[in-house]
């Protein structure tokens, strides 16, 4: 076969008018083809309602055009409507796009959906059940491909030949049309080789006018056909007495498979005689039809429609089964002779009320997305409330907010957050505290909230206490404290802007824990709120321990004047702290960025002090930039206390070993770090070890025993370790070896040495380094 003959035809122009007319005409006929080339896999009744969209939208939308250049001479398999050859084409194009499978990277095209239009409610529509030969059918087209099943149909229901066949894949987009026909040709020959007996069985026919054609001979179908319902032969006009596309007495045609197989070719219009055909001594048919069944070697044009003998996996032959090809005109393949059923009722109830349940929270989330905003309004940005509790009710009334007596606390027998008096310039806004208390209930997206570790940010479980209410910073503020955390929130005072809201865990605070808490950081600086028992307000250098502390003012609440924090500074250059004085003595607190500032403490852990003393001062001025290892770790105080004095080699002076613990207010998650000091006063502290979690360095467990790699001053290097008295003997092992009988050790080393270190205690216990 030559390139010219997948030329598509050369059908002219195509009106929409022509094309409607045809798709009318010949409706069930495409729908058809459009169910058979679907594949099986859709199930049958999306197969149905698929092939009817698919043909329904076919119609070209405006006036297609025929070829460019002159067409040729027009050939035989060429007459067919162009409208009619139009749509077919349209049909076949989109139901091989139907067939392949969604890709994630390609683009989805329509006919991969199920069809919006037609479409069934309640019911399953599938054609009519056929027999066994249309079952085994069925499933052999289902093992085809697209083009395959298309190849198939095309040859066995449109009557085209091979010729025409390929150009009409080629023109609806298949990249192998052979391959497709060699499918088609597969199965045919499944056909042949299935046929009951053979045509060994099937005697030949007496010679015709034309020639004759006995079993295992060769036989030819040419002169393939365009159009449904039109014969093929290589003799048009047959024997005496025949018909196009039927054999009379010796004439070698194919006429109608349905007819051949059941009436071994012999056409009531053709004007042969008898029901075998003239001169007819084979039982099922004249003329070469035993070569279609015996397995004469025909040429590729004379595959697939079965002659009179012919049979296959699907009947024919002498039982009276018809061909493959034949079946395909059958009711079982026809979308438009239709069984109803119902669909599954169950599963439809079922999914029903899920639809309702749906449909009604849809409505209800539009009806409160619905909802009007208010800016800061009622609720501000509080998300919207869809539980209504009454002690959750109660405790977002801002009318139930406690408010404590300024009168109460000096006759309290305790001072702590719950003895604060309610202050600030605003308390009287009741609007601002109900926006306050419902953000903190309902924090909506816009909300940026903050909380330290371990603590909860759920709703007060009653009406909670206000501290303060007041605008500060450019923001109104409000502070709450229900017991157990201090709950800030914050609004711009220009509306659209994003509210704060940070948590903070308090329990368990006492007279300092509780003398001030931060009330806005803006620019790098803290404002804090100091409790009314504290008498004085300054800062102090901790980087400066000899530098006096300066005074820092307060307004009639107990705001503070900005200071420059430590918790918003990037480098350490200096290290403001807030020194308090109460009733009972001097405190530091330092802010950690944080709502409570951790207090700074000094000595052995049973017995510390507040870090006010000179010798606290000189160790805190060297160990403060290691703050930042606990910076928002929600911490609640700080001790620092010095465990072991050691003499350096070299005669380099004497060394001096810190331990610094952070204990928590939720009382787990405690960070120690072990730090070496070398003797000049403006050498920071070197990291000698960290542990988090370990109860090492604490009250619990005040034994700790830490080692660095030292360079002397002459260049030498060592491994120098300390532990706390409790230890009476230390020992490295690894890189470097070295045993002391006492609670120091210094080891010569290499640089980049490195060791195991381990201790002994006085009852016989070995301990490891802190890690």
């Amino acid at each position: 076969m030559s390139t010219q003959d997948l030329v598509p035809s050369p059908v002219g122009p195509v009106d929409v008018e022509q094309a409607e007319a045809a798709l009318v005409e010949r409706y069930p006929r495409l729908v058809r083809i459009a169910y058979l080339v679907l594949p099986p896999s859709l199930g049958r009744n999306r197969r149905v309602l698929t092939a009817h969209a698919l043909v329904q939208r076919s119609l070209p939308r405006r006036r297609v055009p025929g070829p460019a250049s002159v067409p040729g001479p027009r050939r035989a398999e060429d007459a067919v409507d162009p409208g009619y050859a139009y749509v077919r084409g349209e049909v076949l194009r989109q139901a091989l796009v139907a067939g392949l499978p969604l890709r994630r990277l390609a683009l989805p095209r329509r006919a991969q959906f199920p069809p919006l239009l037609p479409h069934v409610w309640g019911l399953r529509l599938f054609p009519r059940v056929g027999g066994a030969d249309e079952l085994a059918l069925d499933q052999h087209l289902s093992r085809l491909s697209g083009p395959g099943r298309a190849a198939y149909v095309l040859r066995g229901l449109e009557r085209q030949g091979d010729p025409e066949v390929l150009r009409v894949l080629a023109s609806v987009g298949v990249d192998d049309p052979k391959a497709a026909l060699a499918e088609a040709d597969a199965l045919d020959a499944l056909e042949a080789l299935d046929a009951p007996d053979s045509a060994a069985d099937v005697p030949a026919g007496p010679p015709g006018p034309t020639g004759t054609v006995t079993p295992g001979g060769s036989g030819e179908r040419v002169g393939e056909q365009a159009g449904p319902g039109r014969g093929r032969g290589r003799d048009r006009t047959g024997g005496p007495g025949g018909h196009q596309g039927h054999a009379g007495p010796g004439g070698r045609g194919e006429g109608n498979p349905l007819r051949a197989g059941l009436d071994g070719g012999a056409d009531p219009d053709a004007g042969g005689a008898g029901p075998h055909g003239a001169g007819d001594t084979a039982p099922f048919g004249a003329g070469d039809t035993a070569s279609f069944g015996a397995g004469g070697a025909g040429s590729r044009g004379s595959r697939g429609v079965a002659g009179g003998a012919a049979a296959g996996p699907f009947g024919g032959g002498r039982g009276g089964r018809v061909s493959g090809a034949a079946l395909l005109e059958s009711d079982e393949f026809d979308p438009c002779a239709l069984q109803a059923r119902p669909t599954d009722l169950m599963r439809r109830r079922q999914h029903g009320r899920a639809a309702l349940v749906a449909v009604a929270a849809l409505a209800v989330c539009g009806m409160l997305l619905g909802l009007p905003g208010d800016g800061w309004g009622r609720n501000g940005a509080a998300a919207p409330s869809y539980a209504r509790n009454p002690a959750a009710e109660a405790a977002l009334d801002p009318g139930a907010v406690k408010r404590v007596d300024p009168a109460a606390w000096p006759g309290s027998t305790r001072q702590d957050f719950s003895v604060w008096p309610a202050r600030g310039g605003l308390l009287g806004d009741g609007a601002l505290v109900r926006r306050a208390l419902a953000v903190w209930a309902r924090p909506g997206l816009s909300v940026r909230s903050s909380a330290t570790p371990g603590t909860p940010v759920g709703p007060p479980m009653g009406p909670p206490q206000l501290l303060f209410a007041g605008v500060v910073d450019g923001a109104r503020v409000v502070l709450f404290h229900d017991g157990l955390r201090v709950v800030r929130y914050a609004e711009p005072m220009r509306e659209g802007a994003g509210a704060a809201l940070d948590f903070a865990r308090t329990d368990g605070a006492d007279t300092v824990g509780s003398a001030a808490l931060v009330l806005s950081r803006a620019s790098g600086n803290v404002r804090y709120l100091t409790a009314p028992w504290v008498r004085e307000a300054a800062v102090r250098d901790l980087l400066a321990p000899a530098k006096e502390p300066w005074p820092l003012a307060r307004d009639t609440y107990g705001v503070t004047e900005p200071v420059p924090s430590p918790a918003e500074a990037k480098g350490c250059v200096r290290w403001n702290t807030l020194q308090v004085r109460d009733g009972s003595g001097v405190r530091l607190l330092s802010d950690l960025g944080e709502l409570a500032p951790a207090r700074l403490l000094w000595g052995p852990p049973a017995a510390p002090v507040d870090a006010t003393g000179r010798e606290a001062r000189e160790a805190w001025a060297r160990t403060a930039c290691q703050l930042t290892a606990v910076r928002a770790h929600g911490v609640r105080s700080v001790n620092a206390w010095r465990f072991a004095r050691q003499q350096l080699p070299e005669g380099a002076g004497r060394g001096t070993w810190l331990c610094t613990r952070a204990e928590t207010w939720r009382g787990t998650g405690a960070r120690a770090l072990a730090q070496f000091l070398v003797p000049s006063a403006k050498v920071p502290a070197a990291l000698a070890a960290r542990s988090e979690g370990s109860p090492a360095c604490g009250v619990r467990d005040p034994r700790v025993l830490a080692g660095v790699l030292w360079q002397a001053p002459r260049g030498g290097w060592y491994v120098l370790a300390a532990g706390s008295p409790e230890f009476t003997a230390l020992e490295l092992s690894g890189g470097v070896k070295g045993r002391s009988a006492g609670p120091v050790l210094a080891v010569r080393a290499k640089a980049g040495a490195r060791a195991d270190l381990d201790g002994t205690l006085g009852d016989g216990t070995r301990r490891a380094a802190l890690r």
